[in-house]
């Protein structure tokens, strides 16, 4: 087939002339393909699938009532624009509630649809052609890509072991610092599940100052927080001063698929933000807004969220270390972030993190995803389907039964 006349139209952000005509295959496509083909070729064997990295369940039944009530009223049919102030407020009273921050929900909070496009949306509103983002890895590539788009660099902040998994900025060299415009941060951390301690914020805070530099940390997953309660970067002295915080209600709150989420901090980023997500979308649904607001207004919803995924993880802990696994309780997220296994006794060794997820994922219908951008890890969710805690204990078991069975090797 010829190629269509807009061929060499395509814009170079997404590969210009070359656009379409690629074989590179996404990680994330091949373990589509990798579970597609374990199930075609062993039908018989049950799919132990540990890389979906999306909630379980649906929205509590509360939620899911209110939005059932709002969709029907006639006030909620139009445009919502840059958010309804009732969502705004009841941002303002979760902050408060949670983390003793207080924000002017006029001026210091915006919605927006999901934090994917916030993320997507604040590049455009700092980076020139020639500027930096620093942003961690492995890590969310969302800010990376639209910094490219606009003609930026990122320069990438490995996340490894021997720092705790976080990032070294002292090692960033001074002129790439000169160039930055934005640190872009996630904590607690995906998919490495460390949480932030507040010396770290108070690092960062420093650092930006110094460097005249712009904080964007993705709170998506801050109700998952396990052993001391959540912290907002937005808790720490002067972090106003230099950043927002950007937060999700799919994790905490069970909302998959309702995309809605925020960005607070310095009312000048926000309002740039919104001005930006003024020119590139019309606001959610205000009756999904409105369900929202019931869900932040019942601080029991996060805390059985938690509960649920705690309880998975310490199961799965416990399981993966019986088989070899070097692994602890994340601080947190639902993610297990492990050193993947070097190979199997008497049999194959495996180069990388995605040769042994494909071995896992076709000899033995056991999914995870692969991390190989700060040394060979393995991810594993706690957010595999189980409708109780008795299908949680069988499939740990028929799990360690299996891994026992491989013979995994790791040293």
């Amino acid at each position: 087939m010829s190629d269509p006349y807009f061929q060499q139209l395509f814009a170079d952000r997404i590969g210009g002339a070359g656009y379409g005509k690629g074989t590179e295959i996404y990680k994330f496509e091949k373990i589509k393909r990798a579970k597609r083909k374990a199930l075609a070729e062993h039908p018989e064997r049950r799919l132990l699938d540990f890389g979906i990295g999306e909630n379980d369940e649906m929205a509590p039944e509360s939620v899911r009532r209110v939005m059932a009530e709002e969709i029907n009223k006639p006030e909620n049919r139009g445009y919502a624009d840059n958010g309804i102030p009732a969502f705004r407020q009841a941002v303002a009273r979760f902050m408060k509630r949670e983390f003793d921050v207080d924000l002017d929900p006029d001026t210091e909070i915006n919605h927006s649809i999901g934090s994917k496009p916030a993320l997507a949306m604040l590049p455009a509103c700092f980076i020139n052609p020639g500027d930096v983002t620093l942003m961690t890895v492995p890590g969310y590539p969302v800010a990376g890509t639209h910094t490219k788009y606009y003609g930026g660099e990122v320069y990438r902040l490995p996340l490894r072991a021997e720092n705790g998994f976080f990032p070294d900025l002292d090692a960033i060299p001074p002129e790439v610092r000169r160039r930055a415009k934005l640190l872009v941060l996630n904590y607690p951390n995906s998919p490495t599940g460390r949480v932030a301690t507040r010396e770290f914020y108070e690092r960062v805070v420093r650092f930006a100052r110094e460097n005249a530099l712009v904080v964007i940390q993705d709170a998506a997953h801050i109700m998952l927080s396990y052993g001391q309660r959540p912290l907002s970067f937005l808790q720490i002295p002067g972090a106003r001063e230099v950043g927002v915080e950007v937060h999700s209600l799919s994790k905490g709150w069970h909302m998959i698929g309702w995309r809605l989420g925020w960005v607070c901090g310095h009312e000048r980023i926000v309002r740039a933000f919104a001005d930006v997500k003024d020119n590139s979308d019309s606001g959610q649904f205000i009756a999904i807004q409105k369900a929202a607001i019931h869900a932040l207004d019942d601080p029991e919803i996060p805390a059985k969220t938690r509960a649920k995924y705690q309880r998975r993880l310490e199961k799965l802990v416990a399981v993966l270390r019986r088989c070899g696994f070097d692994c602890a309780m994340p601080g947190g997220t639902y993610f297990l972030y492990v050193p993947s296994p070097k190979g199997v006794k008497h049999g194959l060794t495996f180069s990388s993190a995605e040769a042994a997820s494909q071995y896992l994922i076709t000899e033995h219908s056991i999914c995870t995803v692969p991390w190989d951008d700060a040394g060979p890890y393995l991810r594993l969710s706690a957010t595999y389907e189980a409708p109780d805690e008795a299908a949680e204990d069988a499939l740990m078991a028929e799990t360690e039964a299996r891994l026992q069975q491989i013979g995994l090797v790791f040293g």
